[in-house]
């Protein structure tokens, strides 16, 4: 994103909003804090960067005490330089502060490892040219701490992102054009996920309706028809024109608008509904002035597949080493609680199909199956799933467990037998297998894990469509870095649950 996306924006312009709840409207219109613009960018960016230099020196002087015990010598302060500022040079070069990446996604971590790892690799090879001695420690110690504090860093900043973002400080006035069923999709996206740092503050339709933009509680103003959205984002001094979905004049009206953007310092974005395919899975080959989009297929086995399962093992192996204090205490709390099993067996689906007995600790009475069928007129849930907030066969233990899933702390052994994965779709009843239709059984692809994006995103919160929409996502796209983020943002989660009973 170029620093001109990020421009003080003036006053929105006095502009009449006639919306569809009528008179009586209680939908707020958007409203973005005026601390945006390219001060704030370069601010944060400076910020960013001096502490990102903080922790290089840290690093790098441990490493120094550690190789050469504090003395300081000629080749020793050379090599500890030329180390820092490697590694301070990779971190800009790589565009790790880029307003782009920063505040959502794995991009930042990403780029910040590639980026050390840039660092070292070059330093490495110019020490063993010269031959310069005692450099080890700095690939064995400098490294690895380096790397994992200046991610405890990044992640440090962007938390407090999300907070200025949710106030709508660092944010970029968007205006969204497109037909009035795309836009409405993408400013209901943007409205729940505001870590993206876009604000919408007024919409562009294709069919020049005036009546604003409902997404959830949000009216958007429509500011303009199709043919004046340039002039509309350099009156109210937008940052960002985001076009959505396919407009009818296809690539010329992409074309000529990012030409009329060019006399504006708004930026053009597309956003595209076609598929829910991650970055890495897409890549941009031109030919003769004709970009080529390549989507990788997905893959359901191989090497990637068997590393994720060494994974699980390990990680469910120390888990329950780990955790045994803890599982035998709740199993004691349960069994105190209410007469009946300490654990419940449920019969789920995992993957291609196979059914396995899935462990939970008992939050329920003895008979909870049978009282089943009074209660179902009154479910919470999807439609699909039976959920109930105030479910009576909910013991006491079984609240506490339940808030902060701790009920679901015995399928790791179900994850080191192999029926489950540490992240993955949540594993489904045979039931709901049954009912499944068109593309939704492909959520059988993979194992189901013990935490996902159903979890992290709402959990019982979630309407059916979405609860499938993220699995599938999940299962077409999974990396090892994307487990990584679900398992922290699962601690965040617990720790401040939502959509749990």
């Amino acid at each position: 994103m170029s620093t001109h996306a990020w421009s003080p924006a003036p006053q929105l312009p006095d502009l009449r909003i006639v919306s569809p709840l009528g008179a009586d409207a209680t939908a707020p219109i958007a409203v973005v804090s005026p601390k945006t613009g390219v001060r704030w960018a370069r601010r944060y960016r400076t910020q960013v960067r001096a502490t990102d230099i903080g922790v290089i020196l840290f690093a790098i002087a441990a490493a120094f005490v550690v190789t050469d015990g504090g003395v300081l010598s000629v080749s020793g302060v050379a090599t500890a330089l030329l180390f820092g500022a490697a590694w301070a040079i990779a971190l800009d070069l790589q565009r790790t502060r880029d307003p782009r990446i920063v505040g959502i996604g794995a991009a930042e971590y990403k780029s910040v490892v590639n980026a050390s790892a840039l660092a070292f690799g070059a330093v490495a090879v110019i020490v063993a040219i010269a031959q310069v001695p005692d450099t080890r420690f700095y690939f064995m110690f400098a490294l690895p701490a380096g790397i994992v504090v200046l991610l405890v860093e990044r992640w440090l900043w962007r938390h407090w992102l999300h907070r200025q973002r949710a106030n709508g400080h660092y944010v970029s006035r968007s205006i969204v054009v497109g037909n009035r069923c795309d836009v409405e999709y993408v400013v209901g996206q943007l409205d729940k996920h505001s870590g993206a740092g876009y604000a919408v503050v007024g919409a562009a339709l294709i069919d020049d309706e005036r009546h604003a933009v409902v997404a959830g509680r949000l009216a958007v103003p429509v500011v303009s028809g199709i043919d004046g959205v340039a002039d509309a984002a350099r009156q109210i001094g937008a940052d960002a024109v985001i076009v959505a979905g396919q407009p009818a004049e296809g690539g010329d009206f992409i074309r000529h608008l990012g030409w009329e953007l060019e006399r504006t310092d708004a930026e053009l974005v597309l956003s595209s509904r076609l598929a829910d395919i991650a970055g890495p899975r897409i890549h941009l080959r031109p030919v003769e002035g004709m970009p080529l989009i390549h989507v990788e297929i997905p893959h359901f086995s191989g090497g990637k597949h068997v590393f994720k399962r060494l994974v699980d093992v390990v990680l469910s192996s120390v888990a329950l080493v780990v955790l045994l204090p803890v599982l035998l205490g709740i199993a004691a709390l349960v069994r105190l609680d209410s007469p009946g099993p300490v654990l419940f067996k449920q019969r789920r689906v995992g993957r291609q199909g196979e059914t396995f007995e899935m462990l939970k600790f008992r939050s329920m009475v003895p008979t909870a199956e049978r009282d089943l069928d009074g209660l179902l007129d009154r479910s919470d849930g999807n439609g699909v799933l039976f959920k109930m907030r105030n479910d009576p066969r909910v013991t006491r233990i079984g609240r506490v467990l339940r808030r902060y899933s701790l009920d679901e702390l015995p399928q790791i052994w179900n994850i080191l037998v192999g029926h489950m994965s540490v992240v993955g779709p949540r594993p489904p009843l045979p039931t709901e297998v049954e009912a499944y239709t068109g593309h939704v059984e492909r959520r059988l692809f993979i194992k189901p894990g013990l935490t996902g994006m159903w979890q992290i995103n709402g959990r019982s919160e979630l309407s059916w469509d979405e609860s499938v929409r993220l699995d599938l996502y999940y299962v077409e796209n999974w990396s090892l870095t994307g487990d990584l983020m679900i398992i922290w943002r699962t601690f965040k989660t617990v720790i401040r649950p939502t959509g749990a009973y």
